[in-house]
């Protein structure tokens, strides 16, 4: 039997005297679509910086395909396929919107320089996905927060990955575009992306998760099927008080 795509095991981080991660452990298969909840302070960021390098875990590991990323760095674990979304969009704001996706097409595939119109047309039609492709020559400091989001996703996208992490990417986004949204990130799963979403979205985390995991003060508390999840004891109690 192959080894899950993603597995967490016993990942430990403090700041200080704070514990924002207490031992959580967890498996992910290839093509599983995982919806990840928790109160605000509940270390869903401080989880997903760890899985994907941008912070360093005091203990525990983080393997890809059975390989221990736990000590290579951020660039190392995109150019494997692990790929991921920020709460906060992170664009190199002095380059257009096209530019922003050749950077991602160039360096976190880790790939040989290719012809400059073909790298044009690869990442145009990653823009067209996210719906940003007359807003390919734009600069990036005139683009809404909507198409910042979408900016985001397509960069992520843009590296090929085979696990995709998405931080509250549906953030700010109507009623209609969470649909789009979520509509294209079942697409991406269609096509054999596993990805792994935190959102406080809930019908967005109940129409998309084949399985959730909830955290609270750093812990898992509650993992499987999105109803049993949503609706068991303690993460009523979390969510609701009493």
């Amino acid at each position: 039997m192959s080894a899950p795509l993603l597995q967490v095991g016993a990942l430990f981080k403090r700041f200080g005297g704070f514990t924002a991660l207490a031992a959580v452990s967890f498996d992910v298969p290839a093509g599983q679509r995982l919806g990840i909840i928790g109160p605000n302070g509940s270390g869903k960021t401080t989880l997903i910086n760890c899985i994907c390098g941008t912070l360093r875990h005091d203990n525990g590991s983080v393997r890809l395909s059975g390989v221990d990323v736990s000590a290579l760095p951020t660039y190392r674990r995109t150019r494997l396929g692990l790929a991921r979304s920020f709460q906060i969009p992170r664009p190199f704001y002095s380059m257009s919107v096209a530019q922003n996706i050749a950077v991602a097409l160039e360096y976190g595939v880790g790939r040989r320089r290719v012809h400059a119109s073909a790298a044009r047309k690869e990442g145009l039609t990653v823009l067209d996905r996210l719906g940003l492709t007359a807003k390919a020559n734009a600069d990036v400091g005139s683009l809404t927060q909507v198409d910042l989001r979408r900016l985001e996703l397509a960069r992520a996208l843009a590296t090929q990955p085979r696990l995709l992490i998405l931080d509250e990417v549906m953030a700010g986004l109507s009623s209609v575009e969470v649909d789009d949204m979520l509509e294209t990130l079942a697409s991406l799963n269609r096509e054999g992306i596993t990805i792994v979403m935190i959102e406080h979205i809930m019908r967005a985390i109940m129409g998309f998760s084949q399985r959730v995991i909830c955290l609270d003060a750093g812990s898992i508390v509650a993992d499987g099927e999105p109803a049993a999840v949503i609706n068991s004891a303690i993460v009523q109690k979390i969510y609701l008080g009493g």
